[in-house]
């Protein structure tokens, strides 16, 4: 992982991925077809290993049958969750 990336929206954004594919009956191999990607590439997406362009984000979008900025709102709202609970357990 780049120095300049965001653990905590990388996991973020694997989570939701990962959730997205699980409640389509997608394994990563049919996603992975489906949208056009290696599926070890999308294996580090979903460990929160790399990133997605933004080609490969369209891709997944279309790929989950979900427009770009859904997928772009429920990975933020994800994030602040998860930073929200992660505070409160540091208090």
């Amino acid at each position: 992982m780049r120095a300049h990336q965001d653990p905590d929206l990388l996991r973020a954004f694997a989570a939701e991925v990962r959730a997205r594919r699980d409640a389509a009956g997608l394994n990563q191999e049919a996603l992975a077809f489906q949208c056009g990607l290696n599926r070890t590439f999308m294996a580090k997406l979903e460990l929160g290993q790399t990133s997605p362009s933004l080609t490969t984000l369209f891709r997944l979008a279309e790929g989950l049958a979900a427009r770009p900025a859904e997928l772009i709102d429920a990975v933020a709202n994800r994030l602040r969750k998860e930073r929200a609970a992660s505070r409160r357990r540091a208090s």
